[in-house]
């Protein structure tokens, strides 16, 4: 995608719906924003009410689309979610657009727990998309043809990052850098197994790294956390950042495209043991168990 792409002029959206979560801030807001701009009836997810409110207002205000929703959860509760999706499904018929947005990095020596027994940065930055993208398949499938975009991340290779089935929440050791880049291989894994499962659907999931965007994201409570801080010195604009996810969403050169990693717009390689089929499959029963979705084994 050029400089000068414009969603609302090369690829209009009117009529489709548009779900994002970690719409309130950074790439999410600007992902928002372009959705807005290209017609879409946008659903917004935002942990905090009074924050997505404005977020909501702004956009109208920005775009002139009064067609911004609004729907508030907490994406590291199962139980939140769930509730989500159910009131998605009451208020929408139909979902064209599905962007899994957020994340989380957390800089702990010690691993953060939900409250329903979960390392925050897994169930966040991972359960959550899976869970949310399982419960709104009949949707997306009812609406095709419809698209799947998850947010990862070039962390997925990291350090020669790979999946430990036996230590995806680090039960057995933990980092919070490692967690955070295993939870972005694992999107990528359970993207392209997504891909598979949908063929023939007419919905397609693809994945990305948005690059490195000058966010609040990695910051700790003095706001001088290192990756804010490399970002500041080096990353691009969060309007930049959002080029690829609206691409994805937006694009009809990419009708029918599924199962590929993006950056900068274009398609690249993944690590290595993101394209292990056997590791995907296993990755997915394990996270059905981690959802609920399947009674434990």
């Amino acid at each position: 995608m050029d400089p000068g792409h414009d969603p609302a002029r090369d690829s209009r959206l009117d009529g489709k719906t548009c779900l994002i979560t970690g719409a309130t801030s950074g790439i999410g807001k600007e992902t928002a924003l372009g959705l807005a701009r290209a017609g879409g009836r946008v659903v917004l997810v935002a942990r905090d009410k009074n924050k997505g409110e404005m977020v909501r207002q702004f956009i109208k205000d920005q775009t002139g689309n009064p067609d911004i929703d609004l729907l508030v959860a907490d994406l590291s509760s199962q139980a939140d979610i769930r509730d989500m999706a159910t009131r998605f499904e009451q208020n929408h018929q139909q979902l064209h657009v599905l962007i899994n947005n957020a994340g989380i990095i957390l800089f702990e020596r010690e691993r953060v727990m939900t409250p329903e027994g979960h390392e925050m940065i897994f169930a966040v930055n991972y359960l959550s998309q899976f869970l949310l993208t399982n419960l709104l398949l009949d949707v997306l499938k009812r609406s095709a043809p419809a698209r799947i975009i998850n947010m990862s991340s070039a962390a997925q290779g990291w350090w020669g990052t790979r999946l430990d089935l036996d230590n995806l929440e680090g039960e057995k050791h933990f980092s919070g850098f490692l967690a955070y880049a295993s939870s972005k291989l694992a999107i990528i894994c359970f993207t392209y197994e997504l891909a598979r499962r949908l063929e023939g659907t007419g919905v397609t999931a693809n994945t990305l790294h948005p690059g490195l965007v000058r966010t609040n994201f990695g910051c700790n409570d003095q706001g001088k956390g290192p990756i804010q801080f490399i970002s500041r010195v080096f990353g691009m604009s969060p309007r930049q950042g959002a080029r690829t996810s609206l691409h994805l969403a937006t694009s009809p050169d990419l009708d029918g495209v599924t199962g590929q990693y993006f950056i900068k717009c274009k398609p690249r390689r993944s690590c290595p043991s993101s394209y292990n089929e056997k590791l995907a499959r296993a990755l997915w029963r394990i996270s059905e168990q981690k959802t609920g979705l399947s009674p434990p084994a």
